[in-house]
């Protein structure tokens, strides 16, 4: 097996324990603030502030650790970034009031860039000729990281509370690292002809034109991720008409989500090697729009549960084709900054939507918020057929 098959199949699963030591965790903090204490209203807008926060602080520093990864290798930004957040999912164990969970997110942020270290890793090794399929893999390991994370969340957090989901993150993201310790060989990738400063390139950055277009699609897509993400346990309790196996409930619902876009990713990789990335954007963005405009006209979890399947299958087409585009754009000796940009530029979308969602829903409820969402991503769908696509 050549070295880039192999690194990409160990990042495979390094990634899939990742995100699933993260989604164990993320869509059950409002029901966590309910065991905290907070009360009525209140857990909406702590919502949008908790979610915030990490994001918000990983944003300001990814371009940092973008620029970390190209100039000390991918692989020990993956050991800090995997190291740091075991520390911190244990700390959260031991949290007792929604300041103390503030603070334990704001570490989080600083702990972050796992995923796009390994991304950077991959995209670096793989040959050109097949890096949509390996950033299809990488997206499909997230996504089921996304499957097996809320569904141990779920069952964990029913039967004994969200404290031990905590210490089992924190031993997941431990064993991911070991194992990129130990299997996973960095190739040697050319130095910059120039080193620079940092503002030196985020100016390069901001002077590629499709770079900047990628940038600006991944914080539209996950500002509506995170818009919705805070409040589906919140509006599953609408539907169902009380809070009783709520953790349960989210945690299969997003299984389903995640299965779609498991089983999607990989065929959207190819998709976009082969007919091109923009192409596959303006399908993927449509087909999402429509099924989550339609999560805010259901009746029952059942129909939810269906169209979240629905959006899943479409919307994690989104990924592998903004990277394969961005990464054609530059150099190998910038991909670990593009990698870190765009996870900026996931983060700033991810600080925004929760607060969107929080102050959208407190004046006018959830449903809204999916009318509003799903719009969103028609627009994003049509910006991409008649600004990008027809232009070309």
């Amino acid at each position: 097996m050549a070295v880039w098959q192999k690194n990409l199949w160990v990042l495979v699963v390094a990634v899939i324990l990742c995100g699933s030591s993260y989604t164990m965790l993320v869509p059950f903090l409002p029901i966590f603030l309910l065991d905290l204490g907070v009360t009525g209203e209140q857990v909406k807008m702590w919502s949008g502030v908790i979610f915030a926060a990490s994001f918000l602080v990983a944003a300001v520093l990814a371009p940092y650790w973008g620029r970390r990864a190209d100039r000390s290798g991918k692989k020990k930004m993956i050991m800090r970034a995997g190291f740091s957040l075991a520390l911190v999912y244990f700390l959260g164990a031991f949290v007792r009031d929604p300041w103390e969970l503030l603070a334990m997110r704001v570490l989080q942020g600083l702990a972050s860039g796992f995923v796009p270290a390994a991304m950077a890793l991959v995209a670096t090794a793989t040959p050109p000729e097949k890096l949509g399929f390996s950033m299809g893999i990488m997206q499909t390991g997230l996504v089921v990281g996304g499957i097996i994370g809320p569904l141990v969340g779920g069952v964990l957090a029913h039967l004994f509370g969200m404290r031990l989901s905590f210490a089992v993150a924190a031993v997941v993201i431990f064993i991911a690292t070991l194992a990129v310790i130990r299997l996973v060989e960095e190739p040697a990738v050319a130095p910059a002809a120039k080193e620079g400063s940092l503002l030196a390139d985020l100016k390069q950055a901001f002077g590629n034109r499709i770079l900047v277009r990628m940038l600006l699609l991944l914080f539209g897509v996950q500002m509506v991720i995170m818009t919705l993400q805070p409040l589906t346990s919140l509006y599953v309790a609408e539907l169902q008409g009380s809070l009783v196996g709520v953790s349960l409930i989210v945690g299969v619902i997003f299984g389903l989500s995640g299965t779609a876009s498991a089983i999607a990713a990989p065929l959207w990789g190819r998709a976009g090697q082969s007919r091109g990335g923009y192409r596959i954007l303006v399908a993927a963005f449509v087909g999402a729009g429509i099924f989550n405009l339609g999560q805010a006209l259901v009746g029952n979890i059942v129909q939810f549960g269906a169209l979240q399947f629905m959006v899943g299958l479409f919307l994690i087409g989104v990924f592998p084709s903004i990277n394969v585009i961005a990464l054609g754009a530059t150099e190998a000796n910038f991909q670990g900054r593009v990698f870190g940009l765009t996870n900026a530029a996931n983060q700033l979308g991810s600080m925004v939507g929760p607060l969107v969602g929080g102050f959208v829903s407190s004046l006018v409820g959830i449903r809204p918020v999916y009318f509003l969402t799903g719009s969103t991503l028609l627009v994003l769908g049509a910006y991409v057929f008649w600004g990008l696509l027809k232009k070309k």
